[in-house]
C-alpha cells in the first residue's frame, strides 16, 4: 500500500510506517497540479496544511483510501466530498491538545500579570510596580468554547487555580470534573475569561463579532487557539478600544495564509491587525500553541496508530 507525504513531519511516522509495510513516498516541493497528477497512484494522503483538499483533487486520487492529517483541523478537507468518494479522513488533535491547552494557560496568565509590558519596561530600565499590579485567577469564571480535546486540556490546567469553569459545545454530555456543561447564556452572564477551542466551520467562522460580544453581560479576557478566522478582527479591535474585551492572547490570526506557515503580505494587513501589534493589552504568538518538540512526535504518533487501525479494519 502507497502512502504519499505532502509535508514534513517527525522521522518516527514515515519509519514506524515503513516497518508496517507501507511504500512511502515523500513530495515537499511539487505544487498542487503537479500532486493531483499522480495522486491516483496513491492509496493514502498524509498531509498538515500544504494544500487544500478539494473535490477535484480528491475526483484525481480515485484509489485514494484514507487522508490523515497531522493536526488538529481538518477545514482544508472538503469533508463531504471524501465521505461521498469513501475516503476515510481523521486527524490528530489527541497528539498536541495538551501543548495548546499549556499555551493558552501561558497567554492567560500573561495577560493578568502584564509580563509582557513588564518585561519590556525593565529592559529599557523602567521599573513600574503598581502600574504593573497583576489579576489572579482565583475566583474567576473561564468560560471555555468548544469542549473537545484542546478545551479539554485547557481546563484540566486551570483546575488548581481555583476558579470556576464552564464549558459549552454544540454536543451534549461533554462536562466532566474539570468543567460544567451549560448554555452559552450562562457563560455569557458570567465569564471573566473567553476562550475558543472550536473548529473552523461554517457556524465558527467570524462566530465573535460584534453581536457575539455585544450579548456578554460584563467586560471579559479572550484567548484564542482556535482558528484565526473564528475572530472578525475588526470587530475585536473595537471591543479592545471601548473596553467590552478587556484584553486578547492570540495565537492564531484571520489573516494568516492557508498553510498556516506565515501571514499576508504584512505591508498590506488592514489597520486592525496594526492596533494589534501596537497594544499592549494583546499578546500575539505566531500559531505555535499545538507546536512543541513533544506535540510532534504525538502527533506522528496519533497519525500511525489510526492508519494501522483503519487498515485492520477495513
Amino acid at each position: 500500500m502507497k502512502i504519499l507525504h505532502l509535508d514534513t513531519n517527525h522521522p518516527l511516522l514515515i519509519e514506524q510506517l515503513d516497518a508496517l509495510g507501507f511504500e512511502n513516498h515523500e513530495d515537499y516541493n511539487s505544487d498542487i497540479d503537479c500532486v493531483k497528477r499522480k495522486v491516483h497512484s496513491y492509496d493514502g494522503l498524509v498531509i498538515r496544511s500544504r494544500f487544500k483538499i478539494d473535490r477535484d483533487f480528491l475526483q484525481a486520487a480515485e484509489n485514494l483510501k484514507f487522508i490523515g492529517r497531522v493536526g488538529s483541523g481538518l477545514e482544508n478537507i472538503d469533508l463531504m466530498a471524501a465521505d461521498e468518494m469513501g475516503v476515510k479522513v481523521f486527524g490528530a488533535p489527541e497528539g498536541n491538545c495538551n501543548a495548546v491547552g499549556e499555551h493558552a494557560m501561558g497567554l492567560l496568565l500573561n495577560l493578568f500579570n502584564n509580563i509582557r509590558r513588564s518585561d519590556r519596561e525593565v529592559r529599557k530600565g523602567v521599573w513600574k510596580r503598581e502600574a504593573n499590579r497583576g489579576l489572579e485567577l482565583e475566583g474567576k469564571t473561564i468560560g471555555i468554547i468548544g469542549y473537545g480535546h484542546t478545551g479539554k486540556a485547557f481546563a484540566k490546567k486551570l483546575s488548581g487555580f481555583d476558579c470556576e469553569v464552564l464549558c459549552h459545545d454544540i454536543i451534549p454530555g461533554l462536562g466532566d470534573q474539570y468543567a460544567k456543561q451549560v448554555e452559552i447564556e450562562d457563560i455569557r452572564e458570567k465569564a471573566d475569561v473567553l476562550s475558543f477551542h472550536v473548529p473552523l466551520t461554517e457556524l465558527t467562522d467570524r462566530m465573535l463579532n460584534k453581536g457575539y460580544i455585544e450579548a456578554f453581560t460584563k467586560p471579559f479576557w479572550f484567548i484564542n487557539t482556535a482558528r484565526g478566522r473564528n475572530v472578525m478582527t475588526s470587530d475585536l479591535v473595537d471591543a479592545l478600544e471601548n473596553g467590552t474585551i478587556l484584553g486578547a492572547g492570540l495565537d492564531v490570526l484571520e489573516y494568516e495564509k492557508l498553510s498556516f506557515e506565515n501571514l499576508d503580505d504584512i505591508r498590506q494587513l488592514p489597520e486592525p491587525f496594526q492596533y494589534l501589534v501596537k497594544s499592549d493589552r494583546v499578546i500575539l504568538t505566531p500559531h505555535i500553541a499545538g507546536w512543541t518538540h513533544e506535540s510532534k512526535r504525538k502527533l506522528a504518533k496519533v497519525i500511525v496508530d489510526k492508519i494501522k487501525l483503519h487498515i485492520a479494519h477495513d
